[in-house]
């Protein structure tokens, strides 16, 4: 069996400027990277005349270590719309270095639903997340330069915020301290570095809709406070004019094709914990104006993924879905049943059943909350039997949803043309009514009490005393009326990883409350988030490596 990267290496590729001829875009807005990459141009979306096409939100249940396949099924599926004659472009966010070295992979999907150049798109690609980090750093070098030069702004150094960051899993960077070896080398304090997708920039400038809004977004960053509690931000230091500078080229999507040859606009790729975890919305509109229809995806479940999709990126840019596509595993699902991995190659109806309440509640909450069609995807496994399928096609017919199985890994955009077919007939048949989880004039405690009600199934919220006193000062800033960003964990609608499937009457405790100004939303921080991963034990670095023809091996 190949491969991920044989099956990439052994496919032909088209050159880009057929690609972007397929998509409608002039030639006058490509720049080339090569002959397989090219970034577009931000005048596209100002010259262009064309009606927009119709967005499909990919999300999926909760994650399981048995996989979902959320991204790979994206890639098919535009794939499978362009077999039965759709014009389709699909978003996609890049990938981070940390994980394609570290445990996780890369981002590019696999089997034969991938885009490509798969080596490219997962390492360096166009070098946005290098603007972002060198952006990024430069701002904590004018920060930390501005107190050692006699601090005119009065920061107090234990109240900063900003950290330095690095595209790579390295947990020895966590927590440092520098400004050490006397007067002429800084001032010391206690520092630490986060992975380039945690980055607020990140979020700025994956939300940013041209230079403009980018520059006047970066410039809204908070980096510290001041003694008397007063923020600072990256205009008080005059930051944000080189920070655009730095990310001029940075801000215009990027395209490439899948295997199959449909046109793919992969850009952006932010935190889905601290920030939204979606793509660019430059990328998705340019997708969408290219396209009759542009798939894209939303990061881990649809509790996080697709909620901040829809009341972040939907809310800030006026995005509307027009169908959602909700992939599930056989696998996933008997998991959440209670069985563990090494269970699931066998049948068993009791524990799938067990496990389908969890499903269950994805498609009420996109069917309730935000009122939008949906489908389920079935991404299939060659041990999944027929009445395993059977037992959740009827499940799911009796709350009005139909299913489609999807074998995309395995048959590319062929394996999606059932549900490809079904994507069309929701978006011409049954229009959605879209709606947001909380209303923005909400307080911000209601409105994570909203979310942790009506999308997770709990019973409540438990704010720590820390955390009442960031939501004032927060309120008494003027940021109360922004969108949240609730960070848990990705693997229970609560915030406690170990109850799996769907549970109920829980309680999410509130321990911390920050602002990310820039990027425009109030971070709700339910436990300990990583910003900065580390290695596993054996990391997928160590089985990587390139011949003398600079042919790479070892990524997938």
């Amino acid at each position: 069996m190949l491969t991920d990267i044989e099956i990439a290496q052994n496919t032909k590729t088209e050159d880009i400027t057929k690609i972007a001829k397929r998509a409608g875009v002039d030639e006058k807005y490509v720049e080339m990277y090569g002959k397989n990459k090219a970034k577009i141009d931000l005048s596209l979306l100002k010259e262009t005349d064309r009606e927009n096409g119709k967005l499909i939100l990919v999300t999926a249940i909760t994650p399981t270590p048995a996989g979902e396949g959320k991204t790979t099924t994206t890639i098919g599926l535009a794939d499978g719309l362009r077999r039965i004659g759709k014009r389709v472009s699909v978003a996609l966010r890049e990938p981070s270095l940390g994980p394609v070295f570290g445990m996780k992979g890369g981002a590019a999907g696999g089997g034969y639903a991938q885009v490509v150049p798969m080596e490219d798109i997962n390492l360096h690609f166009t070098g946005d997340f290098h603007a972002i980090g060198a952006a990024n750093n430069l701002l904590a070098a004018m920060l930390d330069n501005h107190i050692y030069q006699g601090n005119r702004l009065n920061i107090d150094p234990r109240r900063i915020v900003w950290r330095r960051c690095v595209d790579m899993n390295d947990r020895q960077l966590r927590f440092i301290t520098d400004g050490l070896g006397g007067r002429v080398n800084g001032v010391p304090r206690e520092d630490g570095y986060d992975i380039t997708v945690a980055s607020e920039i990140m979020a700025v400038l994956c939300l940013a809709t041209s230079i403009s809004d980018l520059k006047e977004r970066l410039g809204r960053i908070i980096v510290a406070y001041t003694y008397d509690e007063k923020p600072i931000t990256a205009k008080d230091l005059n930051a944000q004019g080189a920070m655009t500078a730095l990310l001029k080229d940075a801000i215009k999507p990027n395209l490439v094709q899948t295997l199959e040859g449909t046109p793919a606009f992969v850009h952006g790729g932010p935190f889905a914990n601290i920030a939204h975890g979606c793509n660019s919305v430059i990328a998705t509109k340019t997708a969408m104006k290219m396209g009759e229809y542009a798939i894209t995806e939303a990061g881990f479940g649809a509790d996080l993924g697709a909620e901040k999709f829809f009341d972040i990126k939907c809310r800030m840019s006026g995005l509307v879905p027009s169908a959602v596509v909700i992939v599930a595993t056989v696998r996933a699902l008997k998991m959440h049943g209670g069985l563990q991995k090494t269970q699931l190659s066998e049948e068993n109806l009791e524990a799938l059943e067990k496990g389908m309440p969890n499903l269950y509640r994805h498609i009420s909450n996109i069917k309730n909350v935000f009122k939008l069609p949906s489908v389920v995807a079935i991404n299939r496994f060659p041990t999944d039997t027929d009445r395993e399928i059977e037992l959740i096609i009827s499940k799911c017919k009796e709350l009005g949803v139909n299913v489609a199985l999807s074998t995309v890994w395995a048959d590319g955009g062929a394996g999606a043309i059932t549900l490809a077919n079904e994507v069309v007939r929701l978006c011409e048949e049954e229009k959605g009514d879209f709606s947001f989880a909380y209303e923005l004039d909400s307080t911000i405690e209601e409105k994570i009490e909203s979310v942790v009600k009506r999308v997770y199934g709990g019973k409540g919220i438990s704010v720590l005393p820390q955390a009442k006193k960031q939501i004032q000062m927060l309120t008494e800033l003027g940021f109360d009326k922004l969108p949240i960003c609730v960070a848990k964990t990705q693997y229970s609608f609560s915030d406690d990883p170990t109850k799996i499937c769907a549970p109920e009457d829980f309680t999410v405790t509130v321990k911390n409350v920050k602002v990310s100004a820039g990027a425009g939303f109030v971070v709700v921080l339910t436990g300990d988030i990583m910003t900065m991963p580390g290695l596993p034990k054996v990391p997928a670095a160590e089985k990587i490596d390139v011949d003398e023809n600079g042919k790479i091996t070892g990524l997938f």
